[in-house]
């Protein structure tokens, strides 16, 4: 998320993957996918930037994580045949 500034001040945050297109009408006009619309006080190359940012410390946090030990399956091994009990019949035999 990227954090904006309203016309009135207030902060807000905005995922940027639901950006569509930002545009300099004079003010800042982010319109999402859903095509909400928001006025904000940033220009457009401070916006960009913004996204950047966001978008370059994503991947910088995921080639950190590549480098992380982390927990993983322990593989199932086959015991070997000599390692199993024997079959036991569970009926008798008839004669």
């Amino acid at each position: 998320m990227i954090m904006l500034t309203r016309l009135n001040g207030a902060q807000f945050a905005v995922n940027p993957d639901l950006l569509e297109r930002v545009e300099a009408t004079p003010d800042t006009v982010l319109t999402l996918l859903d095509g909400t619309k928001y006025v904000v006080l940033e220009p457009v190359s401070i916006v960009i930037e913004e996204i950047r940012d966001y978008r370059a410390g994503i991947i910088a946090a995921a080639r950190f994580l590549e480098n992380t030990p982390r927990l993983a399956a322990v593989p199932t091994v086959m015991p070997s045949e000599d390692y199993l009990a024997p079959a036991i019949p569970i009926h008798g035999r008839k004669s």
